[in-house]
């Protein structure tokens, strides 16, 4: 019993075609995965979804207010201080008046946003910084410049 491999016989001075490097990418492999995935995913979700349907009790908790707008403080390279655009004439003028119109129980959840002139001393953010705090204001965030590439 004989076989023939191709070509003229096994001779070798012909070469197999069938053994060429070919250039095509093959998407099979990846087609499969994906479907695979596929089914997975549709399997998987329903089963992840939660159906029980539960009465839940009353609560007297009262629901959470949409967190309050930042408050944007301001200190220029002159000394001016600002909140938004008002101007205060001192940092103590502007941490008195902004204590008093915050209330005592929304101190710690107010959201401020100190920007200072590039050329300030670090010393006077500082001090900003130190009086907010002793009066309550603990979410204070430092606002930068993104440098232009």
């Amino acid at each position: 019993m004989a076989m023939a491999l191709g070509g003229d016989g096994g001779s070798g001075s012909k070469k197999n075609s069938n053994f060429a490097a070919s250039s095509d990418i093959n998407v099979t492999p990846f087609v499969d995965v994906m479907l695979v995935l596929l089914i997975i995913f549709m399997v998987a979700v329903p089963l992840a979804t939660v159906n029980v349907k539960v009465n839940f009790p009353d609560s007297n908790a009262p629901p959470e207010s949409k967190a309050a707008a930042p408050v944007w403080i301001s200190m220029t390279k002159a000394g001016g201080v600002y909140v938004g655009d008002r101007r205060y004439p001192s940092i103590d003028a502007m941490v008195a008046e902004l204590a008093k119109e915050t209330p005592d129980s929304q101190k710690d959840k107010t959201r401020l946003f100190l920007r200072g002139d590039a050329d300030l001393p670090y010393k006077s953010i500082l001090e900003l910084m130190n009086e907010l705090r002793n009066s309550g204001f603990y979410k204070i965030s430092l606002v930068g410049h993104e440098a232009v590439k």
